[in-house]
């Protein structure tokens, strides 16, 4: 079986190229410092402290902007307002602002001011010669909200928001009204224009006032702020604090298109998560005629939940929940602590009521089946996964939930019987369809239905035709972060894999059917394995494997084709399945630049296609996470440009490429040990990744 040298010996002269092109890119970025060369072998670079790459100030944000707002596209832009209004809610919420005005011009530039204590002015203790507003806006890890004392609760913690959007923007103007004087500076791309001015006295104003334009630079020119989308994220802060008023101001040319956006509004929703709810639910049949809402403050400020949840009878379900008002889209341990305390309540109350036993094999899925929940919290210092602050980790908020909702929803199904019955029926008749379901499926295990429950890290391609499409196995979730943004969504399916999958030539039959991993690709894949695979169920017409091109995505690479060697045998033997060739290397003369997919093609591309007399600049790729978007899929992943191995099972090696793989992979490592003995000295040093 082919597979690569380092994997299975000698198999690897079967590689076949599907397509064995390289092309230079359109556009040559920015160039990297040439690394010193030793006096060894040609080509061969040192490593030393002149390798060492030290980012100053905030060139870490423009360098890798996904490591702080999770990449370069719609969701990200967008991230820019949410930070600046978030900074003004936590104003308000610590009750120093009543208002906040919003304000979307032509240009994709947005202005967002309140009526707070404005940002300091004065010059900053450890940076005298600077102001603390320029240390803010400049300086990562800089805020007032590590101090508690500064904030009781506020969304954003990690003193990286407003200065990732100073960064990420072709201008950003401030205004601070502060004691009775109005002072401005402005910025570009993160870097100050201007000195800290004071313009002059203003009696009837304070606060603060920012105004950015997104750097196309960074998000291109093709993207734009949406007015709808920026609509419902300012409505929303409204709805989860009553003590504000918000105003929106859009200019009336961007909504053309979209004319349910008013071009002004004010929101002022004292009903909270109730009036939120309400609006987004009106219309609906309802199981229950009653919603159950609430909110309870924490005496002495250690928090506070506000929560809003009905139950719909035509209709999925879903959970909107939020932290210090900051959307959280992924969960975390407050919806968990809402999920444990419905579900606790309601078992309760049915065996207060004398029906346990049909409540017994109630879960929280079948309570929240359908269930339109809202659910915001509170909490002092909470802790975010990543900084799009996407899921809630604070451990001490599942256990704030799950307290004051279990006591409230008691007491309100107690006071309503006949609404808590009809809930608890409504929830057994769930869990009952689920269990029948659950039986059809031990019963016929391939049916249609198992077919289409996908797993949840799949980014599944649109198009259903197996012939046209095409699955990538990639190595972690950072690479296939890059991936699923460089794919062309109708027919590249991406599935991350975390880390290193189980080496099956080694692992028990009880490991195996264990391992979660496999079983996500087994289930992606649709095809099963073993006696029970099917090739007419295999939904992709090529699996491809695209790991790192270093020692562990080789180790990766070798690792899952030992998976379907024993596993998905006909997958191979029908030429499914490929391995990416990814570039390690990027190479760059003046406006040419070329992708080496390793040394000796670095060599060859060195000789051939640069002929002029400049320098050459070479940098090397630590990871498929490191790439681009555009770079991945101009290299690896487009059809028209990359390279594939295909992997195949030549018949007269089957009984010797077995023998390979089960010394190599098996779990005798004195077989593995005698393998390396005998091959060592056909081992090309030049190859070593040490």
């Amino acid at each position: 079986m082919a597979a690569g040298n380092d994997l299975f010996g000698n198999a690897a002269r079967k590689l076949k190229a599907e397509k064995p092109a390289e092309k230079p890119a359109a556009k040559p970025p920015a160039k990297q410092p040439e690394r010193p060369r030793s006096n060894g072998t040609p080509g061969e670079a040192d490593y030393n402290a002149s390798s060492i790459e030290v980012l100053e100030g905030l060139e870490p944000v423009r360098r890798r902007p996904g490591m702080y707002i999770g990449g370069t596209d719609e969701a990200a832009l967008h991230h820019l307002f949410a930070e600046v209004i978030d900074n003004c809610m936590d104003e308000a919420v610590a009750g120093h602002a009543t208002w906040i005005d919003v304000l979307v011009e032509e240009d994709d530039t947005i202005t967002v001011t309140d009526n707070g204590r404005g940002i300091p002015v004065d010059p900053h203790p450890k940076f005298p010669k600077k102001s603390a507003l320029e240390v803010i806006m400049t300086t990562l890890h800089a805020g007032g909200k590590f101090d508690s004392g500064a904030y009781q609760t506020s969304g954003g913690l990690h003193g990286v928001g407003v200065s990732v959007v100073n960064a990420l923007s072709s201008r950003l103007d401030v205004e601070v009204a502060k004691n009775k004087q109005l002072y401005t500076q402005s910025f570009e791309r993160g870097h100050p224009v201007t000195k800290l001015e004071l313009v002059g006295p203003t009696n009837n104003r304070r606060g603060t006032r920012i105004r950015f334009k997104p750097d196309t630079q960074i998000f291109g020119k093709s993207l734009h702020f949406k007015p709808a989308r920026l609509f419902r994220m300012t409505r929303s802060k409204a709805y989860l604090f009553g003590g504000v008023e918000i105003r929106w101001h859009c200019a009336p040319s961007l909504l053309k298109e979209d004319s349910a956006i008013p071009a002004e509004a004010t929101f002022h929703f004292p009903g909270g998560l109730r009036d939120y709810l309400a609006s987004d639910i009106e219309g609906k049949e309802l199981v229950s005629d009653q919603v159950f809402t609430g909110k309870v403050e924490k005496p002495g400020g250690h928090g506070s939940v506000e929560w809003a949840v009905a139950w719909m009878a035509a209709e999925d379900g879903f959970v909107h929940s939020y932290c210090n008002t900051i959307p959280t889209p992924d969960g975390g341990t407050h919806e968990a602590g809402l999920r444990i305390a419905l579900l606790r309540a309601l078992k309760d109350h049915a065996e207060r009521i004398g029906q346990a036993k049909r409540a017994a094999n109630v879960t929280t899925d079948d309570v929240m089946a359908t269930s339109a929940a809202l659910i915001s919290v509170f909490i002092r210092e909470p802790e975010f996964q990543g900084q799009n602050k996407g899921r809630l980790m604070t451990a001490e908020a599942s256990r704030l939930v799950e307290g004051v909702i279990r006591d409230a929803f008691d007491h309100w199904l107690a006071a309503s019987p006949t609404q808590a019955l009809k809930l608890l029926d409504w929830s057994v008749e769930r869990s009952e369809e689920r269990l029948r379901r659950r039986a059809e499926k031990d019963v016929a295990r391939k049916t249609a239905v198992r077919k289409l429950r996908l797993p949840g890290k799949l980014a599944d391609c649109s198009n259903s035709s197996m012939q046209d499409t095409e699955i990538f196995i990639v190595e972690g979730d950072s690479a296939g972060g890059s991936a699923k943004q460089a794919r062309n969504r109708a027919s590249q399916a991406i599935l991350p894999l975390r880390g290193k999958i189980l080496n099956v030539a080694s692992a028990t039959r009880d490991k195996l059917s264990a391992n979660q991993q496999l079983a996500d690709l087994t289930q992606a894949l649709g095809c099963g394995t073993g006696s029970h695979y099917k090739q007419a169920e295999l939904r992709y017409g090529k699996v491809i494997v695209m790991t790192d091109a270093d020692v562990d995505g080789a180790h990766i690479a070798s690792l899952l084709i030992t998976f379907f060697w024993r596993q998905m045998p006909k997958l191979i033997e029908e030429g499914h399945l490929f391995l990416a060739v990814p570039p390690l290397y990027k190479l760059t003369q003046g406006a040419k630049t070329a992708y080496a997919r390793d040394e000796q093609h670095r060599a060859e591309l060195t000789k051939s296609f640069f002929t002029g007399k400049g320098k050459i600049e070479v940098s090397r790729f630590k990871g498929l996470g490191e790439m681009l978007p555009a770079q991945l899929k101009e290299t690896t992943m487009d059809p028209t440009k990359r390279m594939l191995l295909k992997v195949t099972v030549v018949p007269d090696d089957k009984e010797a490429t077995a023998d390979s793989v089960e010394r190599l992979m098996g779990n005798k490592p004195e077989a593995r040990f005698a393998f390396i003995q005998e091959r060592a000295e056909f081992a090309q040093a030049e190859a070593l990744d040490i």
